[in-house]
């Protein structure tokens, strides 16, 4: 399948906007859309976005602008001091706040909705979720909060790395024990914003979209062997008992939504942050 493209937004409101948000945003403004960023604390964003100070655990006073396009990037862990589920309390606050529904809304969740699930082969997006965690149950209940209330289009990123996104870097450096056999999915964070911005700016989108590379399952083991070779350090050692868990996620949909990918692979997203770091 083909997509096809449309205008981009003029008014987009980008909802609990933290890296990949702002590079969104920045994009967006190059290609002339005005850009509203939404955060309880909004003063390190970008100065050419419209910072709205707003605490959606608490019911906002005052409306939120009318916008054309919205994308919302919550985390699933937000605490609610009254005790309900952040998440979910959020999204109900922020469908209070909003004088209407904006005629596209991406709404990012993650693949850890499928954390149960242990079919043998890759996942696609119409294969049933199957959270096991209440984090997971989270994230699928969102889901399902942000299509009832917005009509929203789903991106569920892998494991999101990019510069300042080096976890693996670390413990690569430091040496820490990882599970060599368990199988993972990634995507570099420049690749989730043209995936973010290719779900906003197409006539029809997909409904759901897997935003992960085309590496499908990597042992976690190559990856940070191939880390530590570009390093020139020893491979951090192996965590015992191993476990050769994880799954597969296919990134087909989402290689036919924006071309080929910027880092199709963890070699040329790991050489990239690498070389970055090299004097």
């Amino acid at each position: 399948m083909t997509y096809s493209r449309s205008s981009v937004p003029d008014r987009t409101l980008l909802v609990g906007c933290g890296q990949v948000g702002s590079q969104l945003g920045e994009q967006l403004i190059t290609a002339g859309s005005q850009v509203a960023a939404l955060r309880r604390n909004p003063s390190q964003l970008p100065s050419t976005f419209t910072r709205l100070a707003v605490d959606l655990l608490q019911p906002t006073p005052d409306t939120l602008p009318e916008v054309d396009a919205m994308v919302v990037t919550l985390a699933p862990t937000m605490q609610d001091p009254a005790g309900g589920n952040g998440y979910l309390v959020a999204l109900q606050h922020l469908a209070q706040a909003m004088p209407s529904i904006p005629a596209r809304v991406v709404f990012v969740s993650s693949t850890r909705v499928f954390e149960g699930q242990t079919a043998p082969r890759p996942l696609a997006e119409e294969d049933s979720v199957a959270p096991a965690s209440q984090r997971g149950e989270t994230l699928v209940a969102g889901e399902h909060m942000a299509v009832e209330l917005f009509g929203a289009h789903i991106v569920r990123p892998a494991g999101i790395y990019g510069p300042g996104r080096e976890m693996l870097i670390r413990k690569v450096f430091g040496q820490k024990p990882v599970q060599y056999e368990r199988q993972t999915n990634r995507i570099h964070q420049t690749d989730l914003v043209r995936a973010l911005y290719a779900m906003i700016t197409l006539d029809e989108p997909p409904k759901v979209v897997h935003a992960s590379d085309q590496a499908p399952g990597a042992l976690l083991g190559d990856v940070v062997e191939y880390i530590a070779t570009r390093l020139k350090v020893p491979p951090p050692p192996v965590l015992e008992p191993s476990n050769s868990g994880g799954r597969i996620l296919s990134g087909d949909r989402l290689s036919t939504l924006v071309g080929a990918l910027t880092y199709p692979t963890y070699r040329e997203g790991y050489d990239s942050i690498i070389d970055a770091r090299e004097p």
